[in-house]
């Protein structure tokens, strides 16, 4: 990380004054260490989602938001936008994520169809919601929105009894206009902050009394409609947006991106699927919350 920074301040020294405006020439070293580092991290956002559940998000969402800004003027269409695209981005590549990873947990048999399949509607609608929101927020409000989450969901997980302990063995299964509830607030929160509502539904899951594998395992197809919802919603309201992204973009998603992201991520998620069931729960419980508090770090050193 410290080497790519070396390189984003070269590249960006490299504007004149009178380019201050736009985006400053990129050079091939520039892009090939960029590529790299995304082809990268898609190997680890494809580690996290089937072991953990969240497709890539708290991955993604920082790496592009920082690898966006940082060439780019803060005046220029990107610079502004960074945000939105980095989110974009990351509902798009979490579309791949929660598909293969539920196949692969759908195989493995940790998927309760029966908790998923109330959710999916509601989640799917907040989905919309989040992403409209998210269009009209300003690119540094959402970055903070982002980072005020993460300390409410680790403080939740960490405090509210349920999460690291082992759960108990009834489950809790609330009734429909709980779910409808649910499924809504966790649609918009995710769509908004392209993370795919696993930050919400692992600690859901785990209050209910779900053990681990199956919390992280649920959290993929529950992602699916938030990936869908969120992603078609942002390459429609994006053709209203006034500025230009240029090539490579659809709508707010970076095609480039998107393509070595989803690479990586197929890679990740070969190589984690070895370890479906393998992992103890209370060890299980304090990895994710740890990787939750890496995540939030990184966020706020951006």
């Amino acid at each position: 990380m410290a080497e790519m920074q070396i390189l984003l301040t070269k590249h960006r020294k490299r504007a004149t004054p009178e380019q201050s405006t736009v985006t400053a020439p990129a050079s091939m070293e520039f892009f090939v260490s960029l590529y790299l580092l995304l082809a990268v991290c898609g190997c680890v956002t494809g580690v996290t989602t089937v072991l953990f559940g969240f497709g890539g998000g708290f991955v993604v969402v920082p790496l592009l938001y920082r690898l966006l800004s940082t060439p780019n003027a803060p005046s220029s269409a990107v610079g502004q936008s960074a945000m939105q695209i980095a989110v974009a981005t990351s509902t798009c590549v979490m579309v791949f994520g929660a598909l293969l990873a539920t196949w692969r947990h759908q195989r493995a048999g940790t998927v309760d169809w029966t908790n998923v399949r109330p959710l999916v509607g509601p989640i799917g609608a907040g989905a919309v919601l989040g992403a409209l929101a998210a269009t009209v927020v300003q690119s540094e409000w959402l970055r903070w929105a982002f980072a005020a989450y993460l300390v409410l969901t680790i403080l939740d997980c960490w405090l509210r009894p349920g999460f690291l302990a082992q759960p108990a063995a009834k489950q809790h299964r609330p009734g429909p206009l709980a779910n409808a509830l649910s499924g809504l607030v966790i649609g918009w929160v995710a769509a908004l902050l392209g993370v795919g509502g696993s930050v919400m539904t692992v600690p859901l899951m785990r209050r209910r009394g779900i053990e681990m594998t199956r919390a992280t395992a649920m959290a993929n197809p529950l992602s699916l409609p938030v990936a869908l919802a969120g992603t078609g919603t942002y390459i429609v309201l994006s053709t209203q947006s006034p500025l230009p992204l240029g090539e490579w973009h659809l709508g707010y998603i970076d095609i480039r991106a998107a393509a070595v992201l989803v690479a990586g991520s197929w890679i990740g998620i070969r190589a984690a699927s070895l370890w479906i069931g393998r992992i103890p729960d209370r060890v299980h419980a304090k990895v994710y919350l740890g990787l939750l508090i890496v995540v939030f770090l990184a966020m706020v050193t951006t």
